[in-house]
């Protein structure tokens, strides 16, 4: 997404660097003008600078852009911290729930830099792959500094690329982090072969849960009904490109949870979500079958087929 994210500011002529903790890849993307590992068959502007120097990166710098899995942002910014400019906004496109203290990527990031920075979240169904071929997007920029987030709006906006605006940061983010909980269900569904019915079933229920936990943790509930919301666990649980669904198809043919990590390259951050969002959701005493079912099978060894029959054995009751 940060390499995306940067073919987009070039286009529209805002002149964006990267930096990356890897010099290596870095080299390889100035070199070769692409992104051969996460964005491959891309050819990245001539405009778009590459900077490893941490010193150097965010020199003169309007805006900041967060891309750092969130696992690893904590570490990440430590490192950075004392380069970033004073009164320079950090947007951030992460989407998970730290593991060790159960907060969002900005939440996150305020700990670490601080309050006095005004931090805004960008945030959708947004295909790495779709954007890059410029195919019609949406999404979201959120912020509790509502003027801030219209900037962000406007920055990242173009023609094939419509951003919207909402202040419930906390929202966004819960939706964001936990869509890729239930996109590895959908992949399991669709590795079992066990149907339409099914995976609809999956992202309603799906999304019922993510409401709740959500709105337990103070977030509007019309959120969750949007681009942010319903809008990205769509794409997120119908995309082959969807590494979280991707993930979980191989589960649901049979791989092992290591295999299947494996296969991939790229942060599955849907793993660790679901670490801290059972977590979390204890801590707020809200109920998530689905989430357990997916926490069971990734950490407790749970068959796949014996998660699918106990969900649909559970008590039945009301919508």
């Amino acid at each position: 997404m940060g390499t995306v994210l940067g073919m987009v500011l070039c286009e529209k002529g805002i002149a964006a660097r990267m930096w990356g903790h890897d010099r290596g890849q870095l080299a390889q993307m100035e070199s070769a003008r692409e992104n051969e590992k996460f964005l491959p068959g891309y050819e990245l502007p001539k405009e778009l600078a590459f900077e490893a120097d941490d010193g150097l990166i965010m020199v003169g710098a309007d805006l900041i852009v967060s891309a750092v899995p969130c696992q690893y942002a904590r570490s990440v910014w430590t490192r950075l911290k004392s380069h970033v400019p004073a009164g320079v906004p950090v947007v951030s496109v992460s989407k998970g729930i730290e593991n060790s203290t159960l907060l969002r990527a900005t939440e996150t990031l305020a700990g670490v830099l601080g309050g006095d920075v005004k931090y805004a979240v960008l945030s959708g169904p947004t295909i790495a792959d779709e954007l890059a071929r410029r195919l019609p997007a949406t999404a979201c920029a959120a912020s509790s500094d509502e003027q801030l987030a219209r900037e962000v709006q406007y920055t990242f906006s173009t023609d094939w690329l419509r951003i919207y605006t909402n202040t419930d940061i906390v929202g966004v983010e819960l939706a964001g982090a936990m869509k890729n909980i239930i996109a590895i269900a959908a992949g399991v569904i669709d590795g079992t072969g066990s149907g339409d019915n099914a995976k609809a079933a999956l992202l309603s229920r799906g999304l019922t849960e993510i409401t709740r936990l959500g709105v337990a943790c103070g977030a509007r509930p019309e959120t969750f009904a949007g681009l942010t919301g319903l809008g990205d666990l769509v794409t997120t649980c119908i995309s082959p490109k969807g590494r979280n669904r991707s993930f979980g198809e191989r589960i649901g043919r049979g791989q092992s949870v290591e295999e299947a990590i494996g296969a991939t390259e790229s942060v599955i951050e849907g793993i660790a979500t679901c670490k801290s969002v059972v977590s979390l959701a204890k801590q707020n005493g809200v109920e998530i079958p689905i989430t357990h079912a997916v926490y069971e099978v990734l950490f407790e060894n749970k068959p796949v087929l014996t998660a699918i029959s106990e969900l649909m054995r559970r008590r039945l009751k009301a919508e």
